[in-house]
């Protein structure tokens, strides 16, 4: 399969808002992919590299050369290539990575250039989200979405669940089931914006109401004795928690695979500035004097294997049971069996005393829905706020000339997989964070206006707001209301920023 049908497909899906035409062009390349083909095309097409990174940069990407005048790359040809890149390590690396980059790209015509730049840092987004692709995988295998939409999730990525439906269809899907060392995509939870309105969501039963911690979502395996730990976007960050690995490791025997949170906590247990549990998980260097000045400590709210049995499918009651058997209190998130608004309120007021972001409230009946927003958790916090991607940034006047100043902030859009402006702000920003972020946005320019810094759109900014108004200036239809930036999240993806769609459920009507 030549790579150009790929970059055709990717404009056809860019091209559309309508999602059956997007699934239709997705469905159509997927059904012409050769078998060994099928999940490098699905993954592609999702914007995924199967190397998940090859060293490269997009400042690199920025020289090519010439472009060829016709295609002539084919898909297994880039994965092979690809795959290579991501093997150069040591001595020379850096001369062989760009010999290798400028081969690729000299063989490759300008709309598969620039298909591939976009593939490799991470941009390709046109409009082929989650939903579309599970449901082009369905349509091209001629097989029930469900049975597709529960691999994807167990298997974590959309390719091998492609692959198996076009090969072997409903039974090679059912095929695909937890994997101990694999990373399946975590349970999220839905929002309310308050405990009153969670409860009411999930019933007048009892509930659970867990503590939401400020710390990284891990997702921690032992096979075998062997701990692997891996993060809410499915890295694998073992080597830099070995706190955590050791809290695994002296669990009861047998394989295990726990849900939980790591955070860096002070001498009276509050929570320690987010920044610091992140610089834990993020950096690759320095694991043990980082250890010693920031120590994570480790909670887990979720069992989803033990015993040989897996759990996920089984009341969220039965689970955390088998959790409190197996994992000591010490290191179990804060619980609550709650039979009344009352308990539960007190509870989260407690929590938020103590420093914590607020609760989650659990449907004790409902299984774990891996990778879905569902209504089975429900998170409630004590103040608004977003995960959104920095689209530009303004240089600052007075005292922070100099330095890059005002944010302008983006939502995602759910079916262009672009992104929407909701406004813009400079409030909340330490010395040490405008530092930060000027050097962070020179790294990420992409062209300037003015006074304004265009950037690639990848760092995302949890930004805490008093409410949304209905504007005609923003393409979205709505605006920010005193939005100020609480934290960078190093942990998120920008595909993993809240979407316009998330947004306009919090604004008010017409």
């Amino acid at each position: 399969m030549l790579l150009s049908e790929l970059v055709a497909a990717s404009a056809q899906v860019a091209a559309t808002r309508s999602r059956t035409a997007k699934v239709d062009a997705l469905a159509a390349a997927l059904g012409a992919a050769g078998p060994d083909e099928v999940a490098t095309a699905t993954a592609y097409l999702s914007g995924v590299l199967p190397q998940r990174r090859v060293g490269v940069s997009w400042r690199s990407l920025t020289d090519l050369p010439p472009p060829a005048p016709s295609p002539v790359l084919t898909v297994a040809e880039v994965d092979h290539r690809l795959g290579e890149l991501a093997s150069v390590s040591g001595a020379g690396s850096a001369a062989a990575r760009s010999a290798a980059v400028a081969e690729l790209f000299g063989r490759a015509t300008a709309a598969e250039q620039d298909f591939l730049r976009r593939l490799i840092t991470g941009e390709l987004r046109q409009g082929a989200l989650d939903g579309v692709m599970q449901k082009a995988v369905a349509t091209a295998a001629g097989v029930p979405e469900d049975a597709v939409r529960r691999a994807v999730m167990l298997a974590g990525y959309a390719a091998p669940a492609a692959e198996a439906a076009m090969s072997g269809g409903v039974e090679a899907l059912a095929s695909i089931g937890l994997v101990v060392g694999r990373p399946l995509r975590p349970m999220l939870a839905a929002a309310a914006p308050d405990v009153a309105t969670a409860l009411g969501e999930l019933g007048d039963g009892g509930v659970v109401v867990d503590g939401k911690l400020d710390g990284i979502r891990l997702q921690a395996h032992r096979l075998g004795g062997e701990v692997r730990l891996f993060t809410r976007s499915l890295d694998d960050i073992t080597e830099r928690l070995p706190e955590v690995v050791e809290a695994v490791t002296a669990l009861p025997p047998g394989d295990l695979v726990l849900d939980g949170e790591a955070i860096a906590l002070d001498a009276e247990g509050r929570p320690r500035p987010f920044q610091e549990t992140a610089a834990r998980t993020m950096s690759r260097v320095g694991v043990d004097r980082l250890r010693e000045q920031v120590p994570l400590s480790t909670f887990f709210f979720d069992l989803l294997h033990a015993g040989g049995a897996d759990l996920i499918d089984r009341p969220a009651a039965e689970r955390f049971d088998a959790l409190a058997g197996i994992v000591p209190a010490g290191l179990l998130v804060p619980r609550l069996h709650a039979r009344g608004p009352g308990q539960a309120q007190d509870f989260f007021d407690e929590l938020v005393a103590a420093g914590h972001e607020g609760v989650v409230v659990k449907d004790p009946t409902a299984p774990y829905a891996a990778g879905r927003r569902g209504a089975g958790w429900v998170k409630v916090k004590p103040r608004h706020t977003l995960d959104l991607v920095v689209l530009a940034v303004e240089w600052g006047s007075g005292r922070r000339r100099g330095l890059l100043s005002n944010i302008h902030l983006g939502a995602r859009h759910p079916s262009t997989g672009g992104f929407v402006m909701l406004g813009k702000t400079f409030k909340g920003m330490t010395d040490e964070m405008l530092a930060w972020q000027t050097e962070r946005f020179l790294e990420l320019e992409t062209s300037r206006e003015g006074h304004v810094v265009h950037v690639r759109p990848v760092q995302v900014v949890e930004v805490a707001f008093d409410g949304l108004q209905r504007s005609s200036r923003y393409p979205g239809g709505v605006a920010l209301r005193f939005a100020r930036v609480l934290r960078y999240r190093s942990d998120k993806t920008a595909d993993q920023a809240d979407t316009l769609e998330t947004v306009l459920r919090l604004a008010p009507g017409p």
